[in-house]
C-alpha cells in the first residue's frame, strides 16, 4: 500500500479526523458570509438611505458585527451549540480555550474554531438585518445595548432549538437548511417589533427618503448575492455534492425572483425599478435559504417565482391597505423581504423537500422522517408529508412568538435605561448631530472642514427621483 503524500499525513496540527478540503471550504464560506455584512450591508445601508443618514446606517452595521463577534466567543456560541441546559438553550461558556477550539467540531471534519467563526458570522448578519428596520431614528446608545441583549436572549434560543442536534425542534425534524427561520424570520419579526417600540422616523424622512447612491447600493447588493454562495453552500459543513446543489439552487431561485419582480414592476408601473430588482433579489435569497440543498432545481425556480410575486404584492399593494403595516415604520421593508419570504421558504421547504437530498444533507439514521408533502403524496406517505408541513409551521410559530416577546421585553428594558429614540434635533439634522461627521461633505480647494451643526454645502435631499414612506415602496417615477 502506497504511503500518503507528506502534506496529507496526520500530525499534531492536522489530526486524523481533519479533512483539509472541508476545512478550507468552511473558512472560505465563513469569509463570504462575513463579506455580506462587512462591507456588503454596510454599503447597502449606507447608500440606500437618505444622504443625512448614510454614516449612521453604515455604522450601526459596523458596530453590530464587532459586538456580536465578542459576545459570540464570550458566551453566545456555546449557548447556541454547546451542552444542553434546557430543551431550547445551551449552557453559557467561553469559546476561547485552545483545547476546545482545536478539537473536532460537533459536526463536520474540521476544528471547532472553524465552526465558531462560521456560526458567528451568521449571528452577525442577523443583528445587522434587524438594524435595517431601525434606520434613521434609533438612539445609537440604545443600539449599543440592543445588540448583545438580543443575541443572548433571542438568537441563541432559536439557533439551539433548530440547529443544535440537542434542540427540541431539531429532534422534531424541522428543516431549516441554512437559516430561513433562525436568521430571516427572526430578523424580520424582531426588526418589525423593534420598529414599533422605537417609533417612526421624522415625518419629513417618511415622506421623502431617496437613496443617496444607487450605484453603490447595487455594489452592496452584489456582495450580498455573491456572498450567499457561502451562506447556503457552507450549511452541509462539507465539500459535498449537496453543497454544490445548494449554491446552484441559491442563484437559480434568486435570479427567478429578481426577474419576476422586475416583470411585475414593468407591467404595473411601466418602468423597471432598480430598487425593486434589489428587493426581488433579496426575497429570492431569503426564500431559498431553508431549502437550498434539499429541493430540486425546478422547485428552486418555482420558489423564485413565488418569492418574487407574493412579497411584491404585500409590499406594493397590501402595504397601503393594512393600518398595521402603515403604522410601523420599517425602512428596509424587513417584514416583506425577510419575515414573509422566510415564512414562504420554510413552508415551501416542507412541500418540496426531496427525501434523498435530505439524506445527503442530514446523514442520520432516521433520515426518512424528512419528506416534503409533494413526495409524500407521490410515494404513498401522505401522513408523513403532512407531518413535515406541520413541523415546519410549528417551527415558524415558535420563532415568531419568541421574537415578538423577547424583542418587546428587550426594548422595554433598554427604554428604562436610555431613550430608544433620538432627540428631535438629531432626527432633523442626522449624521452630523449624532456622530459629528458627514458622509458627503464637499470641500473647495483650500477649504477647512468646519465641525458645525449644519456644514453641508449641497443638500441633495431635495433632488430625488422617488418619494415613499418606506424604501420597499420606492418606484421609478
Amino acid at each position: 500500500m502506497e504511503q500518503l503524500p507528506k502534506n496529507l499525513l496526520p500530525d499534531e496540527a492536522s489530526q486524523e479526523w481533519l479533512n483539509k478540503g472541508d476545512n478550507a471550504w468552511q473558512l472560505t464560506a465563513a469569509t463570504l458570509v462575513g463579506l455580506q455584512s462587512i462591507p456588503g450591508l454596510v454599503i447597502l445601508y449606507g447608500s440606500m438611505v437618505k444622504k443625512k443618514w448614510a454614516i449612521n446606517a453604515a455604522f450601526m452595521a459596523f458596530y453590530a458585527f464587532a459586538m456580536v463577534i465578542v459576545c459570540w466567543v464570550g458566551w453566545g456560541f456555546r449557548m447556541s451549540f454547546g451542552d444542553k441546559l434546557v430543551a431550547f438553550l445551551g449552557k453559557p461558556a467561553v469559546a476561547l480555550d485552545e483545547k476546545f477550539l482545536l478539537g473536532q467540531a460537533f459536526l463536520g471534519y474540521f476544528p471547532t474554531a472553524t465552526m465558531v467563526l462560521f456560526q458567528g458570522v451568521f449571528a452577525c448578519i442577523t443583528l445587522i438585518l434587524i438594524a435595517g428596520a431601525l434606520l434613521g431614528r434609533m438612539n445609537f446608545r440604545a443600539w449599543i445595548l440592543f445588540v448583545p441583549l438580543w443575541l443572548t436572549c433571542s438568537y441563541t434560543i432559536a439557533a439551539f432549538s433548530i440547529w443544535c442536534p440537542d434542540g427540541w425542534l431539531a429532534k422534531l425534524g424541522v428543516i431549516d437548511f441554512a437559516g430561513g427561520y433562525v436568521i430571516h424570520v427572526s430578523s424580520g419579526v424582531a426588526g418589525f417589533t423593534a420598529s414599533y417600540w422605537v417609533g417612526p422616523r421624522a415625518d419629513k424622512d417618511r415622506e421623502m427618503f431617496p437613496p443617496n447612491n444607487i450605484i453603490m447600493m447595487l455594489a452592496g447588493a452584489g456582495l450580498l448575492w455573491m456572498g450567499w454562495s457561502g451562506f447556503n453552500g457552507g450549511a452541509p459543513f462539507a465539500v459535498s455534492a449537496d453543497a454544490s446543489l445548494a449554491v446552484l439552487n441559491t442563484h437559480v431561485c434568486t435570479a427567478s425572483s429578481l426577474l419576476t419582480w422586475l416583470l411585475l414592476d414593468y407591467f404595473f408601473f411601466g418602468k423597471p425599478s432598480v430598487i425593486g430588482a434589489v428587493q426581488g433579489m433579496i426575497t429570492g435569497l431569503v426564500c431559498i435559504t431553508p431549502a437550498a440543498g434539499v429541493v430540486q432545481g425546478w422547485a428552486a425556480i418555482l420558489m423564485g417565482i413565488i418569492s418574487g410575486s407574493v412579497p411584491w404584492y404585500t409590499m406594493m399593494v397590501l402595504h397601503n391597505k393594512l393600518k398595521l403595516l402603515q403604522l410601523v415604520d420599517d425602512p428596509m421593508a424587513l417584514i416583506h423581504t425577510h419575515a414573509l419570504s422566510g415564512t414562504l421558504g420554510g413552508i415551501l421547504t416542507g412541500f418540496f423537500a426531496v427525501p434523498k437530498l435530505c439524506r445527503l444533507f442530514y446523514m442520520v439514521p432516521d433520515w426518512e422522517k424528512y419528506i416534503g408533502l409533494a413526495y409524500g403524496l407521490q410515494n404513498g406517505r401522505t401522513s408523513a408529508g403532512f407531518k413535515q408541513m406541520g413541523i415546519q409551521v410549528a417551527g415558524l410559530a415558535f420563532v415568531i412568538c419568541l421574537n415578538i416577546s423577547t424583542t418587546s421585553l428587550i426594548c422595554w428594558l433598554i427604554g428604562a435605561i436610555v431613550p430608544l429614540r433620538m432627540t428631535e434635533e438629531e432626527l432633523q439634522i442626522g449624521d452630523e448631530a449624532v456622530h459629528g461627521e458627514e458622509a458627503f461633505a464637499l470641500f473647495g480647494d483650500g477649504m477647512r472642514f468646519q465641525n458645525s451643526k449644519n456644514n453641508s454645502i449641497y443638500d441633495a435631499d431635495e433632488f430625488s427621483y422617488a418619494t415613499s414612506k418606506s424604501l420597499g415602496d420606492v418606484q421609478m417615477v
